[in-house]
């Protein structure tokens, strides 16, 4: 039983280590730049992409709906580079909402004239864990290290706009051309993802992981290997219970994440004036 267990879940494991890796590491960018949404919508713009696809005729999992699925994105990703001004006169996270809010209406009409659209929609959120297979696993974890290094090489320029944007404009760096790199690089990560895990997990792996390592890390590396070390924590736990209690693998992370959250804050609003580090003035 327990061997059978394993045979099943050890690649959608591994492959929740790699969402893992590259994920909390980006969320620590997005929670920065203060764009938390940025990821939902880039997310839901590659479902639009692959709806349309699927509208057209390829599965999900052809490289046409995955090349249908890109090309939406890296448009998102344009467009987002694009409302980036020194001066903000409206706010990005508004974009962002709008970018969203279309892009969910568009793949609604679109399923809505599909056959099977509303299994598409709802793949689409919850994406499929269990289907994963280990060659899958391997060419995922092979573009996200591709990736890993394009944002190690491009370090300075990417974390000075997310934490200090002011003085990136100051100095003289291309903003806007650093955005569209970043947000495209971005935009390849969700698109692979989304296919895999859904809009809501790949969500989860974004924000919740990042989130603990800014509560609890002061410096960029402790930040990542808290933000790292919670999100396989909580893929074990989520994927234990879905298994023990026969829940959907994609919905019972995204719900294990959210529950560990809360335990988390409950720790770190508690510890946090003992140690006194957070005061009334603050």
């Amino acid at each position: 039983m327990v061997g059978d267990l394993f045979a099943i879940l050890w690649a959608p494991f591994l492959m929740c280590l790699v969402l893992t890796g590259i994920h909390a590491y980006l969320g620590v960018h997005v929670l920065s730049r203060e764009v938390v949404f940025v990821d939902i919508a880039l997310a839901q713009i590659a479902a639009l992409g692959a709806t349309a696809a699927f509208l057209l005729g390829w599965e999900a999992d052809t490289w046409e709906s995955y090349a249908f699925g890109l090309s939406a994105t890296l448009l998102g990703a344009l467009v987002l580079a694009l409302t980036r001004s020194r001066r903000r006169h409206v706010s990005q996270e508004a974009v962002i909402g709008v970018v969203y809010a279309v892009s969910s209406a568009a793949a609604v009409l679109l399923s809505d004239r599909a056959a099977h659209g509303a299994e598409q929609v709802r793949a689409m959120l919850v994406g499929n864990l269990l289907a994963v297979r280990p060659p899958e696993v391997a060419q995922v974890g092979a573009l996200y290290a591709a990736i890993g290094v394009f944002h190690w090489l491009c370090r300075r320029p990417f974390f000075l706009i997310s934490t200090d944007p002011d003085t990136a404009f100051r100095e003289g760096w291309r903003v806007r051309l650093w955005d569209f790199l970043f947000y495209a690089s971005f935009g390849v990560v969700v698109t692979s993802s989304v296919r895999i895990a859904g809009v809501l997990l790949v969500f989860s792996y974004l924000i919740v992981p990042a989130l603990a390592g800014i509560m609890f890390g002061r410096t960029i590396p402790s930040k990542l290997l808290i933000g790292w070390s919670f999100g396989t924590l909580v893929s074990v736990l989520g994927m234990v219970a879905s298994a023990a209690f026969d829940l959907p693998t994609g919905a019972t992370v995204v719900c294990a994440f959210g529950l560990t959250l809360v335990a988390l804050s409950v720790v770190f609003y508690t510890v946090q004036p003992a140690s006194g580090r957070l005061t009334p003035s603050a």
